[in-house]
């Protein structure tokens, strides 16, 4: 074996497993599976076209030196990114950490206690700073967070203001790119978006709500606490965007009578990482806390009555209300968050302070300086921005000669040049910058000095304190925070403990040599709107990751710029809603989906402002043919769109999907294709080649991204040459079609970051190792399924009796002995291992997949956990065990319950502990009991306590 081939590191089989798996399966070979799990008709006909693979010390030389082309400059371009200094203990122990970024969504709290609190910590920073009572997790960016405040107050609007409100003032203050993607998604809800001067514009009855900016996109402080008073008095609803850093010093959004903050925390140590991934916040009002977009972690208890954590009114989950949805947010920036929070608690209120003070001073140095030397310097409450006002002949000259000294200004508003200042801006850069403008005004430089003086009107400084709780006034020191951060990591179960093998989610393997270049400045360090040709190797490896993208999907283009799974959905439909349009087909609007489809679907489908029609599935699982042509035909003048999960969510391929899109295409619509399943797609068959139009793909699952604990995700879409013109763009930085959506999310390319990962994923499995991915995930799930139905119900098969790349184990005839599959989900923990997919596509079951990275030997075990429960179960069966107090509703067994004097259950602590031999060795135990989800909800708290509550 080649070792030094990244296959042979990522598919983990050996030929003596691969035979004993094929022979359980009963096939001859793997050609021989894939012919009986994927239909002949939808087969690729030729190979893909992608470079040869690369090792993985190949691929490393090949990062660096792309890194290479990426401009080293002194970034004073703000609009919503900064510089910031990640300290190296965070760096070192979360961002470069398996056990934080291979964790999963935290849905089974009691082996996610570690992140639920780093994520509790983030929610109490936000509701600190902001003065609301209630924060979420965390949202994509700082753009999409501001559309989301705007689709909560569009569906909070008065029963009278539903009538005939629906337009939304934006500030002229407000970021371009915020701008842009509130009127793409103001677009689909039927909102007029009308920016304007916020203190003269009129208002009347059609307005429903305002969005203001703090401080403005060019840097001015304004006290909003008059407009938002006159803005009641006209019964609107008002969001405010705000700079998290500035938040430290400054008068919060709620005191000033707002009932909505939004804005990013990347300044909170993130990289900008050319646009992302950072997560944004969103705080609000307790009125608003059935309908905040998102997740919010709550604290509640365990069946004990120990404080535990865990995600809060999950029926708010879109997956759950569909069509009813308001939001399509399913996901969260999770790793993102947790650095942001351990940024505040490492820095404490003080650090904090001592940064934002030493930014202010050093913008007060930086305006006295450029006076001195004769600038038009705009004279305004300013926290970290200086603005000059300069003619557009003049800016261009100064464009060039800053370039030459490799210093990046914000020139993006006519007639100013705005510099803002950052937390890495040191004295040195700062004379530096100084001598430019010396220069340029052929004058002589001078040495800078900082005068600690506010210039801030006092009656906009905070004159509250901020986080006086315990968790930011402790750790400070590098030992405790590395104590404190391990503390939390052993609580939760990531990959690095064992297999997470939920259906639709595909937790495989993110390798290392993947990872790395993540932490590198070259990467990090990057403002996305500079000139593109100071990010020549973003630029080199979006333009490859694009074209690989296309090729693997079957399309003629790709936008990259949407930064979650459900963000793509979204976009897919918008460039669809596009297209109708341009062809004078703008009154199509329904969208059929199956039932078998995810849940983000229908909500997606609601926000691109189309009408949902629920298609049958067959018992079998296949879409329904006769429902769906009926149902197409009776649209047929509006129908815009069909959306597909291929292979389906009930984890097989359709043998007649070609004939399916026929009808669609048939009726005058497009078809979407949801990429939640390409891995059991690619280098065998392709949307493209099935016959769809659009298709969304989740690199956070097929394209080896983290899911970091809930995200960061990316959702690019791959489109037809027909859809190419519609591809979104961005004000900044232009990209997409001629006819491009004007925005999707904040940065032109998303969260270009991390897309380092999924391209060096192509390019060291190559076309070669992409087939094997997708030939043993197939093999895996099939195996996994042969060994399981020897003792469960598996639900959904082809004719030739094969699954996909995952299967539905049936645990609904237990019920009648009083067991849920939650009780099997709980009791999974107890063997180690994270539940697979709970009661999705079908209620009372789990969806298994076990990915092409997981082993034999690993299956092996997580099969034998199973039919060892199956096992449990039938001793309640037999009346061995009472229904009501066994090993599986007891389940997960703590470490201290374990070990308590007061042991009462009616089996052994071994049995509750250990149940295989092997359990020993791989033991992880819960941090807390089953968590009482009821409890949390009835009494929400969302934040950490206050210091009180620990004396």
């Amino acid at each position: 074996m080649n070792t030094t081939m990244f296959v042979n590191r990522h598919i983990s089989m050996n030929e003596a497993d691969k035979k004993a798996m094929l022979e359980k399966v009963g096939v001859s070979g793997v050609d021989e599976l894939i012919s009986q799990t994927i239909p002949d008709s939808i087969r690729l006909e030729k190979e893909l076209n992608i470079s040869r693979a690369l090792s993985e010390y190949e691929m490393l030389r090949h990062s660096k030196a792309l890194a290479s082309k990426n401009a080293d400059f002194a970034n004073y371009i703000g609009f919503g990114y900064n510089n910031t200094i990640l300290p190296s203990a965070i760096k070192r122990n979360i961002f470069e950490n398996p056990s934080w970024y291979t964790a999963y969504t935290p849905y089974q709290a009691e082996i996610a206690q570690g992140r639920l609190e780093a994520l509790l910590n983030y929610q109490t920073v936000i509701a600190n700073l902001t003065g609301f009572p209630l924060a979420n997790a965390s949202l994509l960016d700082e753009s999409t967070a501001a559309a989301e405040a705007m689709s909560m107050f569009f569906g909070s609007r008065t029963r009278e203001q539903k009538k005939n409100a629906n337009k939304f003032f934006v500030s002229d203050l407000v970021l371009p790119q915020t701008v842009a993607v509130l009127k793409t998604k103001a677009e689909g809800l039927g909102i007029e978006v009308i920016v304007g001067n916020h203190k003269t514009h009129q208002f009347n009855e059609n307005y429903f709500g305002v969005l203001l900016q703090y401080p403005g996109k060019n840097g001015i402080v304004l006290d909003y606490s008059e407009d938002i008073q006159s803005y009641k008095e006209h019964h609107l609803q008002v969001a405010v965007a705000c700079d998290i850093l500035a938040l430290v010093k400054l008068k919060s959004p709620a005191e000033m009578g707002a009932d909505c903050a939004v804005g990013t925390s990347q300044r909170f140590g993130i990289p900008m990482g050319y646009g992302g991934p950072h997560a944004a916040f969103f705080a609000c009002k307790d009125d608003y806390k059935r309908d905040i977009p998102g997740r919010i972690i709550g604290v509640s208890q365990d069946a004990y009555g120990r404080r535990a954590l865990r995600m809060a009114l999950q029926t708010r989950e879109q997956h759950i209300k569909r069509e009813r949805a308001t939001s399509n947010i399913c996901t969260a920036q999770v790793l993102l968050a947790v650095m942001a929070g351990m940024y505040a608690v490492y820095h404490g209120p003080k650090g904090l302070q001592y940064i934002a003070d030493q930014i202010h001073f050093k913008t007060n140095a930086l305006a006295g300086a450029l006076k001195a030397l004769g600038y038009d310097v705009v004279e305004e409450p300013v926290f970290d921005t200086v603005k000059i006002r300069l003619h557009e002949d003049e800016k261009a000259k100064l464009t060039r000669m800053m370039r030459d000294r490799r210093i990046n200004l914000n020139y993006f508003t006519e007639g100013v040049v705005s510099i803002a200042i950052n937390e890495s801006t040191t004295v040195n850069k700062l004379n530096y910058l100084v001598e430019g403008f010396a220069n340029f005004k052929e004058k002589q430089a001078f040495k800078l000095e900082l005068k600690e003086e506010y210039t801030i009107p006092s009656e906009l400084l905070r004159k509250d304190e901020i986080l006086t709780e315990e968790v930011f006034n402790k750790y400070h020191t590098e030992t405790e925070l590395m104590r404190y951060s391990k503390r939390l990591e052993r609580k939760d179960l990531s990959l690095t403990h064992s297999m997470i093998s939920l259906g639709s989610c595909t937790m495989k393997l993110n390798a290392a040599t993947q990872m790395l270049p993540l932490s590198w400045g070259e990467w990090g360090n990057i403002h996305p709107f500079v000139p593109t040709e100071q990010a020549g190797g973003y630029q080199e490896m979006i333009r490859e990751l694009e074209k690989d993208l296309s090729e693997i999907t079957g399309f003629a283009g790709t936008s990259l710029q949407p930064n979650s799974g459900a963000q793509g959905e979204y976009a897919g439909l918008m460039v669809i809603r596009a297209y109708h349009a341009a062809n004078g087909q703008g009154h199509r609007n329904i969208v059929l989906i199956p039932q078998s489809a995810h849940g983000t679907n229908p909500a997606s489908a609601v926000l691109a402002g189309m009408k949902v029609v629920v298609c049958k599935n067959l018992e079998n699982g296949e879409i329904d043919p006769a429902d769906w042509q009926a149902k197409a035909e009776e649209h047929r003048d509006n129908l815009a769109a069909a959306m597909i999960t291929y292979p389906s969510t009930y984890g097989f391929f359709d043998a007649n999907i070609k004939e399916i899109i026929k009808v669609i295409h048939d009726n005058g619509g497009q078809v979407y294709m949801d990429g939640a399943n390409m891995n059991a797609q690619v280098g065998y068959t392709s949307p493209g080649n099935i016959g769809a139009d659009v298709c969304h793909l989740n690199l956070h699952k097929t394209f080896a991204i983290p899911h970091g604990g809930g995200g960061p995700g990316v959702g690019p879409i791959c489109v037809a040459a027909h859809l190419v013109p519609f591809l979104p763009s961005n004000p900044n930085i232009k990209t997409g079609g001629k006819q491009a959506l004007e925005g999707i999310s904040a940065a032109p390319y998303g969260s270009a970051l991390v897309l380092n990962i999924s391209y060096a994923y192509i390019k060291m499995l190559g076309t070669e190792g992409l087939k094997k991915s997708t030939e043993h995930a197939i093999l895996n799930a099939n195996y996994l399924k042969e060994v399981l139905a020897e003792h469960y119900p598996i639900l959904y098969q082809n004719e030739n009796g094969r699954v996909a790349h995952e299967c539905i184990v049936d645990f609904r005839q237990f019920k009648s002995l009083g067991i849920e599959v939650a009780d099997v989900a709980k009791r999974l923990m107890d063997y180690g291992f994270h539940a697979p997919t709970v009661s999705f596509p079908v209620a009372g079951t789990l969806m298994i997949e076990p990915t092409e990275s997981e082993s034999k030997e690993e299956i092996d075990r997580f099969a034998e956990a199973l039919i060892s429960i199956k096992k449990e179960i039938d001793e309640i069966a037999n009346g061995d065990m009472p229904a009501d107090n066994n090993v599986l509703k007891n389940a997960p067994h703590t470490e201290q319950v374990v070990i308590s004097d007061s042991w009462d259950k009616p089996y052994s602590r071994e049995k509750a502990a250990y149940p295989l031999d092997w359990v020993r060795d791989h033991k992880f135990f819960a941090s807390v009991s089953r968590v009482d989800e009821a409890y949390g909800d009835r009494n929400l708290v969302c934040t950490c306590e206050p210091i009180e509550a620990y004396m």
